[in-house]
């Protein structure tokens, strides 16, 4: 029972970092009908801003806690611009492409942000400063640490500040026209571009959040790492129903549980042979399955909800 109390507290941290991280995917696919293939690395883009911004603002004797809060802003800005850029340079001459040509251009994008971030903080680990002293406490045999609460808090706070800007905006409102009928959208005095460009904008200050609670929990961050991280979170928004904002934040929760207890429960069963080194295994497993039995996912494609 306290391997499984633990991983559960585990597999709630992880998928709180995925549900971020999938509602980019979710928000772009619901109002495009895109997989944006580099959201994964605008994430990591987003970790590595945060390092580098907070090492040059501890040299310069800014107080450690001060400067990760600027160097979140920093990285989210960073990311913001990044999103808005690959929509405006990447996606929007081939939106009335086939739909093999944007997602093959994702791809590349993807690649080239990979390239750009080796060129710019090299191939090897970087260290994510420590913010807060870790401190640990118990409940029912299991452990979870103050930087866990803190995640989840923040996921939490996010997820629910997007689902007011999502119902209770004009920019909301928007963005679901959009995703209902582009056409008609239009006809209505709705900018679609605009509301495109702030579905990217808006996905992409989320990864950034998200990459900055992954350097934050594990302390490492890799040009790498955008890659699993950007599977993981497709898979929890096809999980939940892709284009279900409700479904992805469900998604990734789910899949964070799932990953956990594959890798500790299960692992524990099967002597070690199916553990930690071998999660990345139960996140696909997931997704093959929910493609072959209910390819709209859990929860189902709102297309008249999503945005």
């Amino acid at each position: 029972m306290d391997t499984f109390l633990q991983q559960l507290i585990n597999g709630l941290v992880q998928g709180s970092i995925y549900a971020l991280v999938a509602l980019g995917y979710t928000m772009v696919y619901g109002i495009m009908g895109l997989i944006n293939f580099a959201h994964g690395e605008v994430v990591m883009i987003g970790t590595m801003v945060a390092i580098t911004v907070i090492g040059m603002l501890t040299n310069l004797g800014v107080p450690v806690g001060l400067a990760a809060v600027l160097a979140l802003l920093a990285a989210m800005l960073v990311c913001m611009a990044l999103g808005w850029s690959l929509e405006r340079i990447a996606y929007r001459p081939l939106r009335h492409a086939p739909r093999l040509t944007p997602l093959i251009t994702a791809i590349g994008m993807s690649i080239v942000l990979q390239n750009l971030a080796m060129i710019i903080w090299s191939r090897n680990y970087l260290i994510f400063p420590r913010i807060i002293e870790k401190t640990s406490h118990e409940i029912g045999g299991a452990y979870f640490s103050n930087v866990q609460v803190l995640i989840v808090l923040l996921a939490v706070a996010s997820m629910a500040g997007l689902l007011l800007l999502i119902y209770r905006t004009r920019l909301g409102m928007a963005m679901r026209a959009a995703s209902q009928n582009p056409q008609v959208a239009r006809l209505m005095g709705v900018n679609v571009d605009r509301v495109i460009a702030a579905a990217f904008i808006i996905g992409s200050a989320m990864g950034a959040l998200a990459g900055f609670m992954v350097g934050s929990y594990y302390e490492v961050a890799h040009y790498q790492m955008g890659f699993m991280l950007g599977l993981k979170a497709f898979t929890a928004a096809v999980l939940g129903g892709i284009g279900n904002l409700a479904g992805a934040m469900a998604g990734g929760l789910l899949l964070g549980i799932i990953e956990a207890l594959g890798a500790g429960y299960i692992g524990d069963l099967t002597g070690g042979f199916l553990g930690s080194h071998y999660q990345d295994i139960f996140a696909f497993v997931v997704l093959i399955v929910v493609l072959m039995f209910r390819p709209s996912g859990l929860f189902g494609e709102q297309t008249g909800e999503r945005a």
